[in-house]
This record gives C-alpha cells, structure tokens and sequence, in this order.
C-alpha cells in the first residue's frame, strides 16, 4: 500500500522548508518529495496547515512488560506513544524479571511486532539482574536486538564496573545509558533537598547525588575514550559538566525531560505523588539551565521518562509511593508550548531534539530525517492546536500525570509508522 502525504510543510533538523511539498510512502520508505504528485490510487493524508517532522524518537521508556502488566504493556504502551507521535522507543530494562538476556529480549521485540504500532528497541542491562556487579553478556544482548545498555532506575556505582562496562561497550560498538544518581548520597530522599523539602517535611535528595556522577563518567569516558550517554539531567551543575566536557571533545551525550524543563520542585507542595521523580524536579535556576542546555544543544535529546504505575501505588503517602510519571502523550504538547511558543527553540531544533539527534545517539541511520529513502516515519503536529490534558483521555494504562488540566498549544494529529498510519487525531 502506498501513501501520500499532501502540502506538507517538512521540518527537518538542518532545515524548514518553506513552501509545501508532497511525500509518497511506498513499501516503508519514503520514495519521493516533490512540489506536487498525482493523487492516484494512493491513500491520501492532507497536511494543510500542519508541520510535517520526521517520526519522533524517545530513548527512555517503561514498558513494564515483562513483570507489571497492571502499569503498561508493549500495546497499551506502544499505543499511547503512537498518540503521543513516537515512532521509534527505546524500552528500558527494570521489568520483572529484568532485561539482562536474549530470550526476554526477543520477546518484547516480537510482541512489539505483533501490536505492530511503533519500532520498540529493548534496552538490555548493563549488570546482570541490574545488581551493579557482574557485566551481562553485551554481544548475546546486541545480536538479539538492543541498540543499548543501562542499568536505568539505579545507578551503575562501582567505578570498576562501569569502566568495564564502557570498555565492552566500545568493543562491540553499542550506547550505554548511565542513570546518575549514587545512592549513598541519595539516602531515601524522596524530592529536590532545599527550601520545599525542608518546608513540606520530606527528605531531601541533594543534587550531588546526579552531578557526582555525572562528573565520574565524563573522567572514565575522557579517559577510555569511550562514548556514555546520559540520562534525565536535572541540574544546572550538571548542564555544566556536560558542556564543558563537550568543549574539550569527550564523547559525552545527555537528555532531559519535559517535566525537567517545565515544573520546579515547588509542584511538591499539593503532595501530589504524580510530582514524585527520580531524579526529582528541581530549582526554578536548574529549569531555566536545562531549557539552555536544550537550546545549545549540550543536552541532545528531549526523552519522556514515561513511567506508568497504578493507582493503588500512587495513592499513599508521598514518602511511600513509587517514582514516575507517564509521558509519552504529553512531550509534544510540553515541548511546543513551553519551548517551542516561548522561542527557547525553533522548530528545527525541536526535529533535532526529539527525532534527528535520538537517532543518531541511538544508531537509527534510516530515522531521524525526512528524506527519499530513507524510513516512511511521520509526525504530523498541529503547531496552533490548544487542548487540554484530561484523564480520560490518556491511552496509557496508567493515568499518574501531573499535567492533567493544564492546557496546552501543539498537538499530534497523524502518526505514520513504516509508512502505515498508526494515529489519527
């Protein structure tokens, strides 16, 4: 089946194309661009008045599956980043029982194939059973299918490890992903240590739990010269780090999330767990320094962190709940609105931030760009589109978001995968 996209306005990293154009989509690949093709026999998706973007690209998700089916499957998950205009996620490996072999690893990738909506990469672990002390098999894990390795929701601590982690890496040519919180430092902290927390009674997490590793594995990646990617920065000091790591030519990559550069810790105060993350939200001066890092591109990639859990486990007490908030269905609102409408980015940084750079962090050569080709993977966003986050809206599994009410400008109207159309408004 063949489909053709009419008077698009494509918005790619490198450039706005200002007058419209049409896209044909043959056998999952994008085969021409051109001022005007003939309608012909061919399914017709007319992109008036909207902006046409490479597909969207998320490098950290939580499917939950296998383990949690209660907060999200491979379909519920898939099908609320389909809506969300994510063609390409990378699902990462703290399930039940964790992502640290082929077998678990295939599966996901078959049942990703089956719903058929979105490519999902599986993130295997770093560690087996993500314990932080023996290296999984990395070469049965990339021969099975991850493009990548983290130990995401702990932190690879031990210095040794995730030197000899970085040095397998190297080898056989695939992406660590460092969740940057050193635990010891953390102690049970439940929100952002400073002001709010010592006003609500909660345990503080202080911001040197992230930078100090941060600032660790930008001296390993200096000296293996190896490549390490970040994950969810939150801090000033560590858009620092990673800034000047970058003027000094270390292999360093990092990403941040629209609750990172939306919400500041004072979102606490209605002890509404939906505001309970990890790393935690933080300062109004971290916030400002994260939509900088975005806008110079030290920080490279917009990823949601989508985190579903149920109800019952998010309604308790904030000390007790677990950390995370879903994701997928709000990061273009948030980025258009908060980024985009504010002039913190253009909207070709916006491509690069969330479809061209997460292809090329994540090894996606055929993603990322819309060009003749090159993957049939489309989002289409209504840039002047106001609408308002509601509940019953969601297409998640789970619901524990703490934008639900705030109205929001840009929204996702068509989504195409592999050149089939896997949303419409």
């Amino acid at each position: 089946m063949t489909l053709l996209i009419k008077n698009a306005i494509i918005v790619n990293a490198d450039k706005l194309h200002s007058k419209p154009q049409d896209i044909l989509l043959e056998k999952g690949k994008i085969a021409k661009i051109a001022a005007s093709i003939p309608e012909g026999s061919h399914k017709i998706v007319d992109a008036k008045n909207k902006l046409v973007f490479p597909g969207l690209i998320d490098l950290h998700v939580h499917l939950r599956q296998p383990g949690r089916e209660d907060k999200e499957t491979v379909e519920t998950g898939t099908r609320s980043a389909a809506k969300g205009g994510f063609t390409s996620i990378f699902c990462m490996p703290n399930t039940t029982p964790v992502i640290d072999n082929a077998m678990i690893v295939e599966a996901i990738i078959n049942e990703a194939k089956r719903v058929g909506l979105v490519n999902v990469y599986p993130v295997g672990a770093i560690t087996r059973g993500q314990m932080g002390k023996e290296l999984t098999d990395m070469a049965e894990l990339k021969a099975a299918g991850c493009k990548a390795l983290s130990d995401d929701g702990k932190c690879v601590e031990s210095s040794q490890v995730m030197r000899l982690a970085l040095e397998y890496s190297k080898m056989i040519e695939l992406l660590l992903i460092q969740h940057c919180q050193d635990h010891t430092l953390t102690a049970g902290g439940v929100m952002n240590e400073g002001y709010h927390s010592m006003v609500l009674g909660l345990k503080g997490d202080p911001g040197i739990a992230e930078t100090v590793i941060v600032a660790r594995d930008i001296e390993l990646a200096h000296y293996l010269k190896t490549k390490v990617h970040l994950a969810h920065m939150s801090l000033k000091r560590s858009v620092e780090l990673i800034r000047f790591a970058k003027s000094q030519g270390i292999q360093v990559t990092a990403e941040a999330c629209p609750h990172h550069f939306t919400l500041t810790d004072e979102a606490v105060k209605g002890f509404d767990t939906s505001t309970k993350v990890n790393p935690p939200l933080r300062s109004p001066e971290d916030v400002a320094a994260i939509r900088e890092g975005l806008k110079d591109g030290t920080i490279d990639c917009i990823v949601t962190d989508h985190a579903p859990h149920t109800k019952e486990d998010k309604e308790t007490g904030f000390d007790n709940a677990p950390f995370g908030m879903i994701g997928l269905e709000t990061s273009v609102g948030l980025t258009m609105t908060e980024l985009v409408h504010k002039k913190v980015l253009t909207l070709e940084q916006m491509a690069d931030r969330m479809s061209a750079a997460p292809a090329r962090v994540g090894g996606l050569a055929t993603k990322g760009k819309i060009a003749e080709g090159l993957d049939a993977d489309i989002t289409i966003i209504d840039p002047e589109r106001e609408w308002e986050v509601r509940v019953e809206d969601f297409w998640s599994k789970s619901k524990n978001s703490p934008f639900v009410g705030r109205k929001l400008k840009g929204r996702v109207e068509v989504t195409i995968c592999g050149g089939k159309v896997t949303y419409q408004a």
